[in-house]
C-alpha cells in the first residue's frame, strides 16, 4: 500500500497543481516515507516542490519534548534554512505572520485515531486559518492504526479544548483526511482543502485491522507512543492521565498498563470481572509491578495491570478500550471508596476543570465511577446513543469503504 507522501512523491501529475506556489509541511518524527525518509527531506529533493516553512505540533517538528505542556520553541533548519514554527509554543493556532509565509500547507501527521490527540485539534486550528487568509491546505492521508471501531461519549458542548476539537467520540474511526473532510463541513468552512488519500488502506484486514503490521515500520508519532498496540489501549488508557494513577510513563510500555503502589491489582481485576465481564473481551489482562523513572510514582513500586491488544487472543471487534478503563476506575472506587483518583491540575491549559472531565469532554464518566450504585449498564446507556449517531454521522466522510 502507499501513503500519502509516497503517492504525493511517485506521481508527478499529483504535485502539479503545486508548481510555482510556496509550500510549507506539518510534520513530526513519523512523517516519514516508505524508505524512512522524512517527509522534509523527501519533498526538498524532488526539486519541484518549492518549500518556503514547516510547522510541527505537540512535542515538536523533531518528536523531542518527552510531555505533556512541553512547549517547542521555532527555530530555523540547519539543512533547508526555512523556518520551523512551532503549534505548541507561544501560540497553538498560526499566526497571520506564520500564514504569509506559504500558499499551500501540506498536513502530514500520524494520527491514533482518538480525539484527545492534539494532531486532531491542530488540524482544525490550519484549516481555520487557512480559510481565513485564503490559503490552501492538503492532507496527505495515513492510516488510522485503531481502525474503523467507534467507542465513547461525544463531547459535549462548551467543554471545547486543545484535546477536545468538537463533538466526536473518544474513538472515532476516521483518517486525518477524512476527519478534515468532516471539519470544513461540521464548521462550514470555506477553504480550498483536498487530501491525497492512500491507494490500498484496508482497515478491516488482520493482523494489523488499520495498521499495515508488517509492511510499513511504526515510528513513534510522540514519545509514548511507541508501538501499534498502545495506539489500540490509547481511547481508554489516555484517561488515566486524568487521574493519580500511572498511565506507565517513565516504562517501556507507556499507556498500555495502569498501577499504583497503593491499590491491589489482582483484586482490581477480580472485581472487574464481577462488574462486567464482557467489557474485557479482546485482550489479555496481566497482573504485573512497574516502577516509573520518571512522572507519576517516579521510583515506586507500582501494582499494576497491563492491556495486551497483540497475539492470539485479540479481537478487534470486541475489544472496547474505552469501557475497560472505565470499568477499571469503578472497580477501584469500589474497592477503595475514598481513593483520591481524579488529579486537580490545569490540564492542556484548561484551569478550573477535573482534568479528566476534560479528557472525556464532560463529566459523565467521572459522574458514573463516583456514584454509589450506578452499574455498567448505566454508562452503556450513555454511550452507546453517541456511538450509534457518529457512526451514521461519520459516514458521509468515509475514504476508504
Amino acid at each position: 500500500m502507499k501513503f500519502g507522501i509516497d503517492r504525493l512523491l511517485s506521481e508527478p501529475e499529483l504535485r502539479r497543481p503545486l508548481a510555482g506556489k510556496r509550500v510549507a509541511l506539518l510534520a513530526h518524527p513519523a512523517s516519514v516515507t516508505a524508505n524512512l525518509t522524512h517527509s522534509l527531506d523527501a519533498l526538498a529533493m524532488l526539486g519541484d516542490v518549492k518549500l518556503t516553512a514547516a510547522f510541527g505540533p505537540q512535542h515538536g517538528l523533531r518528536g523531542d519534548k518527552q510531555d505533556n505542556m512541553m512547549e517547542s520553541p521555532d527555530f530555523l533548519d540547519p539543512v533547508h534554512h526555512i523556518p520551523v514554527f512551532s503549534l505548541y509554543g507561544t501560540t497553538r493556532r498560526p499566526t497571520d505572520a506564520m500564514m504569509d509565509t506559504f500558499d499551500v500547507l501540506l498536513v502530514d501527521l500520524q494520527d491514533l485515531g482518538c480525539r484527545i490527540y492534539t494532531f486532531v485539534t491542530t488540524l482544525l486550528y490550519v484549516l481555520e486559518a487557512a480559510a481565513k487568509h485564503g490559503k490552501e491546505v492538503w492532507v496527505l492521508d495515513r492510516p488510522n492504526p485503531a481502525g474503523r471501531p467507534v467507542e465513547g461519549t461525544i463531547l459535549r458542548q462548551g467543554w471545547e479544548s486543545f484535546v477536545g476539537a468538537g463533538p466526536l467520540p473518544m474513538r472515532h474511526g476516521l483518517t486525518m483526511g477524512e476527519l478534515a473532510f468532516y471539519f470544513v463541513a461540521a464548521c462550514k468552512l470555506d477553504v480550498d482543502y483536498c487530501v491525497i488519500d492512500m491507494e490500498g488502506w484496508q482497515p478491516d484486514d488482520a493482523p494489523g485491522y488499520g495498521w499495515p503490521l508488517g509492511e510499513r515500520i511504526w515510528v513513534n508519532p510522540s514519545p509514548n507512543a511507541p508501538n501499534l498496540f498502545m495506539a489500540r489501549a490509547y481511547a481508554g488508557t489516555v484517561m488515566l492521565e486524568g487521574t493519580t494513577l500511572s498511565e506507565g510513563r517513565g516504562t517501556t510500555r507507556p499507556l498500555e498498563l495502569f498501577g499504583a503502589p497503593d491499590i491491589d491489582a489482582a483484586a482490581v481485576l477480580g472485581e472487574m470481572w464481577a462488574l462486567a465481564p464482557e467489557w474485557m473481551e479482546g485482550c489479555s489482562l496481566r497482573e504485573c509491578w512497574f516502577e516509573p523513572t520518571f512522572h507519576k510514582h517516579a521510583g515506586k513500586l507500582c501494582h499494576g495491570v497491563q492491556i495486551h491488544s497483540e497475539g492470539p487472543s485479540y479481537d478487534h471487534a470486541a475489544f472496547r478500550p474505552w469501557r475497560l478503563q472505565a470499568l477499571a476506575f469503578k472497580a477501584i472506587r469500589h474497592l477503595y471508596p475514598d481513593y483520591p483518583l481524579w488529579r486537580d491540575f490545569a490540564y492542556e491549559y484548561e484551569t478550573g476543570k477535573l482534568a479528566i472531565d476534560v479528557i472525556n469532554g464532560g463529566p459523565s464518566l467521572r459522574e458514573w465511577v463516583d456514584m454509589l450504585g450506578a452499574q455498567p449498564g448505566d454508562l452503556d446507556d450513555l454511550a452507546a446513543p453517541d456511538e450509534k449517531k457518529w457512526a451514521e454521522e461519520r459516514r458521509a466522510f468515509l475514504l476508504y469503504d
